[in-house]
């Protein structure tokens, strides 16, 4: 199961249930496509634990703009709605899952 794509609507409801680890990313960007394929094995590697998504800034604009996300890949983890941890730029799995651990 690779990570889900979500929607603006799709990402409130996922932040607001529980722990989820969020790749704010672009189709144009070329760190975001190296970032993809670990964000998806994150997911896997999570699954029924922690949800991961993953959001289009161009077509989620405004919600880009108000999690403050000025550069991509911006990776952020949420509990509860509430941002807990953030990663700008390409991070290896290890890294990420050893963040994840904070939101178990």
């Amino acid at each position: 199961m690779s990570a889900v794509h979500f929607s603006t609507e799709e990402f409130n409801t996922a932040i607001a249930n529980g722990p989820a680890i969020v790749d704010f990313w672009a189709t144009w960007c070329g760190p975001c496509k190296m970032l993809g394929p670990v964000i998806d094995q994150i997911a896997e590697e999570l699954e029924g634990k922690i949800t991961v998504g993953k959001l289009d800034v161009d077509q989620s604009r405004e919600t880009a703009m108000e999690y403050g996300v000025m550069s991509i890949p911006t990776v952020i983890y949420f509990k509860n709605g509430v941002e807990v941890k953030r990663f700008v730029g390409v991070q290896t799995r290890d890294k990420l899952l050893e963040a994840a651990k904070e939101l178990e």
